[in-house]
């Protein structure tokens, strides 16, 4: 199964244990950890269901690009990170 971490910063405001999915996309695999914390999805997703602007996913070790529909293909031993995207210099 996919596994999906999210950042440590999020463990200030909720639990955030990494969650294992049987999902073959992201947005399949970030529904599973929303059922199982429905509060974590207004810290990574918008009210239109897209990627906050200040949240980066790694899928593999590789930059997802598809902020909108989350369609990053998974693999059952990939390892996805949610990450707080940092800018500044």
């Amino acid at each position: 199964m996919a596994v999906i971490a999210f950042t440590p910063h999020l463990r200030r405001f909720l639990d955030v244990p990494e969650v294992d999915s049987p999902a073959t996309t992201l947005r399949a695999a970030l529904e599973d950890a929303f059922a199982g914390n429905p509060r974590l999805r207004g810290y990574v997703l918008d009210d239109q269901g897209h990627l906050r602007a200040n949240v980066v996913i790694f899928v593999d070790g590789a930059r997802s690009d598809d902020r909108t529909a989350l369609a990053d293909p998974l693999r059952p031993d990939s390892r996805v990170h949610v990450l707080q995207a940092l800018s500044g210099g």
